[in-house]
C-alpha cells in the first residue's frame, strides 16, 4: 500500500489530472454534497505530515540573508502583484476564479521546494529557511493581503480567515512538532531521519489528491454546464508560473552563485497549493469551488514546471562543477 502511495507522490503530474477527471466522473454520477465531511480530515492528512518534517533548528542559523530578502521581496510582492493584474485580465467577472488565482500566489513553498532544491543540487539550508518563512509569514500576511487586493469584490471575513489559519496551519504544525519530538525521543534522530522522515511527504499526497478529487466533484455540474471553464482557468495560471520563473531566473543567474540560485528559483515559483486550496474550499464555502478550480489548474501546471525545471536546471542556471566543488568545499570546513 504505501509504494503505492510513493509511486503516486512521485507521478503528480499525472495522479492529479486523474484525480480531477474522477472527481468529475464522481460528481455528475452522484450528489457530491457529502464529499464536504471530508475536507477538514483530508486538509489534516495533506498538512500534518509536512509539519513534522519541518526543521526549526535551520531557521535560526544566521546564513543566507541575501537569499532570504530577495526571496520574499518576490514572493509576497512581485508574485502577488503579477496574479492581481493577470485577474483584472482574465476573470474580471468571475471574482471568485480570481481569488482562486490569487490564493495561488499567496503561499510561497512547499514541501517540495526542499526536494527539488536537494534533487538539483542547490542550497538545502536556505530551502528549508524559505519554506519556514514563507509558511509562517503567509499564514500571518494572507487574511489582509486577502482583505486588501479581494475585499472590494468579495466578502472577506477576517475572522473566518483567521480561523481556517489556525485550524490549517497552526494546530498541524504544533502536532507535527510535537511529534517530531516524540518519534526522536521514541527511535532516536538517525532512525528518523534516514527511516522515518522519508515515508512523511508521500502521506500528503493522499490528502492532496482527496481534496483536488472533492474540489472538482462539488464543481463538476457548472464545469460540464460550460466545458471550457477549466481550460480558461489554465492560461492565466500558466502565464504566472511563467513570468515567475522567467523573473526569479534572471534575477537569480545574475546575482547568486548556482546553489543559492536554485534554493532561490524553487523557493519562489513553488506555491503551497495545498494550503491555497483548503482554505479556498473551507473559508469560502460553495463559492469557493470556482478558486478551487482555478488552483487545480495550479496544481497541473506547477507540478510540470518544476519537474521540468529540474530537469533543466544546470542549463538554465549555468552551473559551474568546479565552482560547485570550492563552494561544498568551504562549507564543510565551515
Amino acid at each position: 500500500m504505501f509504494s503505492l502511495i510513493e509511486r503516486l507522490s512521485k507521478k503528480l503530474t499525472i495522479a492529479i489530472p486523474i484525480s480531477l477527471l474522477l472527481g468529475l466522473l464522481y460528481g455528475i454520477s452522484f450528489n457530491p454534497a457529502s464529499l464536504k465531511k471530508l475536507l477538514i480530515p483530508l486538509t489534516f492528512i495533506m498538512v500534518y505530515p509536512m509539519m513534522i518534517n519541518l526543521n526549526w533548528e535551520k531557521l535560526l542559523k544566521g546564513k543566507d540573508s541575501k537569499v532570504m530578502a530577495v526571496a520574499q521581496g518576490v514572493n509576497f510582492v512581485l508574485v502577488p502583484t503579477i496574479a492581481i493584474l493577470l485577474s483584472t485580465v482574465f476573470f474580471r467577472n468571475n471574482p471568485y476564479m480570481a481569488l482562486g488565482l490569487f490564493l495561488s500566489s499567496l503561499f510561497p513553498t512547499s514541501g517540495m521546494t526542499i526536494t527539488w532544491t536537494g534533487l538539483s543540487k542547490g542550497n538545502v539550508e536556505a530551502a528549508i529557511k524559505l519554506t519556514l518563512v514563507g509558511l509562517t509569514l503567509g499564514s500571518l500576511l494572507s487574511p489582509f493581503y486577502l482583505r486588501f487586493a479581494m475585499g472590494k469584490v468579495i466578502p472577506v471575513d477576517m475572522v473566518e480567515i483567521f480561523k481556517q489559519i489556525l485550524v490549517i496551519i497552526i494546530i498541524p504544525l504544533a502536532l507535527g512538532y510535537i511529534t517530531k519530538l516524540v518519534l526522536i525521543n521514541l527511535f532516536g534522530e538517525q532512525v528518523f531521519k534516514q527511516k522515518i522522515a522519508k515515508k512523511l511527504p508521500p502521506i500528503s499526497t493522499l490528502g492532496v489528491l482527496g481534496i483536488v478529487f472533492v474540489a472538482m466533484a462539488v464543481k463538476s455540474k457548472s464545469i460540464v454546464s460550460n466545458p471550457f471553464q477549466l481550460a480558461y482557468a489554465l492560461l492565466p495560471v500558466l502565464l504566472l508560473y511563467l513570468l515567475n520563473v522567467l523573473v526569479v531566473t534572471l534575477i537569480a543567474r545574475k546575482f547568486f552563485n548556482y546553489e543559492d540560485a536554485v534554493s532561490i528559483v524553487f523557493g519562489t515559483v513553488a506555491r503551497n497549493l495545498s494550503i491555497a486550496l483548503a482554505l479556498a474550499i473551507n473559508a469560502f464555502g460553495e463559492k469557493g469551488s470556482d478558486a478551487a478550480l482555478v488552483i487545480s489548474a495550479a496544481f497541473i501546471i506547477q507540478a510540470q514546471t518544476m519537474a521540468w525545471y529540474s530537469k533543466l536546471t544546470s542549463k538554465i542556471l549555468k552551473k559551474n562543477e568546479s565552482s560547485l566543488t570550492i563552494l561544498e568545499g568551504e562549507r564543510a570546513n565551515a
